[in-house]
This record gives C-alpha cells, sequence and structure tokens, in this order.
C-alpha cells in the first residue's frame, strides 16, 4: 500500500475527522475512518463498497463467518449484507485508518459494456484482497483533489469512475462484476433493498417488494436470500433493530419509544428480538455500552 495516500489521508483526517473519527468527504460516497483503539461490536447492513485499510487491523463477521483484514487489504462487499464487524487493531500512535468508497452500479454497469465484460457467477458477497496498485494510486489522486475544490468538482466523477474501473478490471472484479449487470438479479434486489431502507418502519408485504424487483414471490424470496443471508422479513427486522439500538445510544432514547419509532407495536416482541441480535436485553445492553 502507498506510503503517500495513507500520508495524505492522515493530513486529510487531522483537519476534517469529528470527533468519532469520521470524515466525509465532498466527493459522494468517499468516506474515511480513523479510530483509536479496538472497538466494540458494530452491527449494520452493510451496502455495497470498497474498503482500503492504510492501517491497523479489523473483523467482518457475516453469519458463521469471519474475515480478518489489515493495512494493504481491501475489503469488498458486494451485496446489503448484515455484519458484525469489530476494530482489532488500533492505538493514538498507530489508529486504525480506512478510506471507503461506496460502489456504484450504474457507473459498473457502464464500464463493464465499454469493456465488454460478462457477469460473472460468483456468490460470495464479501471477498479480501491485497489492493492492487492501480487501486491505490487512483485512490490517492482523488484524495490530493480535495484540497482544490475548484478542481475537484470538475475531475472528481472521472476519478471515481477510473477507480471502478481499476477494481472491476483487477483482483475483486470477478465479486463486483454481477452489481454491473444491467436489470440482473443484484440490480433487481437493489431495488426491493432500498424501499425496505427508506420503509422499513411499515409493514411491507414479500408481494409489493417482489412487484418492484420484477419478480415472482418464490424467485423473489429465493434471490433475496442467496444474495443477502437473510429473508426480507428478517432484512427488515434487522434494520429496524439497528436504528432502535442507534437511538437509545446515540440519542438516549427509551426501549419503548425506540420500539415504536421504528415500527414495533409489543415492547415485548422487540425486546425479546433486540436481545436474539445483540445479546443483551435493551436496557443492559445501552448501559453497558455507556
Amino acid at each position: 500500500m502507498s506510503t503517500a495516500l495513507l500520508e495524505v489521508v492522515r493530513d486529510y483526517l487531522d483537519q476534517h475527522a469529528d470527533p468519532n473519527g469520521l470524515a466525509q468527504t465532498p466527493i459522494p460516497g468517499l468516506t474515511i475512518i480513523r479510530t483509536l483503539k479496538p472497538s466494540g461490536l458494530d452491527y449494520a447492513i452493510t451496502r455495497p463498497l470498497a474498503c482500503l485499510v492504510l492501517q491497523g487491523g479489523k473483523q467482518v463477521m457475516m453469519g458463521a463467518r469471519t474475515f480478518t483484514f489489515s493495512a494493504g487489504d481491501s475489503l469488498l462487499i458486494t451485496a446489503d449484507v448484515p455484519t458484525v464487524s469489530q476494530i482489532i487493531e488500533a492505538s493514538p500512535e498507530a489508529p486504525y485508518i480506512s478510506l471507503v468508497i461506496d460502489l456504484n452500479p450504474a457507473l459498473l454497469t457502464e464500464l463493464m459494456e465499454e469493456m465488454k465484460s460478462a457477469p460473472s457467477t460468483e456468490e460470495a458477497p464479501i471477498k479480501i484482497e491485497p489492493t492492487d496498485s492501480e487501486v491505490a494510486e487512483a485512490a490517492l489522486r482523488l484524495m490530493r483533489l480535495l484540497d482544490r475544490p475548484a478542481s475537484a468538482a470538475v475531475l472528481h466523477a472521472s476519478l471515481v469512475r477510473e477507480l471502478h474501473y481499476w477494481l472491476l478490471a483487477g483482483r475483486h472484479g470477478s465479486a463486483i462484476s454481477r452489481l454491473g449487470w444491467p436489470d440482473g438479479h443484484a440490480q433487481r434486489i437493489a431495488r426491493a433493498v432500498k424501499v425496505l431502507r427508506t420503509e422499513f418502519t411499515r409493514p411491507l408485504p414479500v408481494e409489493h417488494l417482489a412487484s418492484v424487483a420484477g419478480m415472482s414471490t418464490s424467485s423473489f424470496h429465493q434471490h433475496f436470500r442467496n444474495q443477502t443471508s437473510l429473508t426480507p422479513l428478517q432484512f427488515q427486522k434487522q434494520l429496524r433493530l439497528i436504528e432502535a439500538r442507534r437511538l437509545m445510544l446515540g440519542e438516549g432514547a427509551t426501549a419503548s419509544s425506540a420500539a415504536f419509532a421504528v415500527g414495533y407495536e409489543s415492547v415485548s416482541q422487540f425486546s425479546r428480538e433486540y436481545r436474539r441480535l445483540f445479546g443483551l436485553p435493551p436496557a443492559r445492553d445501552t448501559s453497558a455500552a455507556c
């Protein structure tokens, strides 16, 4: 991994990171993370992304599988999947630092058409490989644009496109190519996932989601589970529980108010499902996190 990229990213973090070590850049879809110590477990339903680790180490768990990666590696997540992640290597002297790029399926589609690439049948939604030098170089040029806002406004789109090209042309190409398959299963399921993410607090019949995806109910159910590892109902439930936990930890909401805010009608049901996902009932979980 380029030491120049680490230095540029470190300088940007010093100027722009918030108290939690997060720096949202002006370039859409480009985020930088710094953590000064090993973290607790972070539960999420992660969007498709590429994470370039520049320093430190991290673990990501999906179901029964655990993925460990460190400086010089790139993590690719190619579907909206439930993950439990944890920073395992970080210190004030050598923080965990990573650069995260949201993957753009429309851009991948355009590039695949120009490259005359066929979509892969690879199903694994998480993949870790050493970062290709071309990817690191494109990321470095993208980061250097941030100090020149006028230039960034004109040039960032072409560099984001180049970054996607090198991801597609390199080690991760087979993993992300299915995201760019026009009207393939990945893009159809993504349409339903978008509805789930924006409307998870209300009842969403699977027939409606299947219609959004342009699939029969049985086909939709099968492909949704293949891609996300969850049924649509489980996916919605995890979105609700993760948001409820955020409300309690981040905004001080009570368990009952958080439960109702995310769409539960029964606090006891909420508590049971919360404990099943996070391992502790709401009150004990939030007090342990404080």
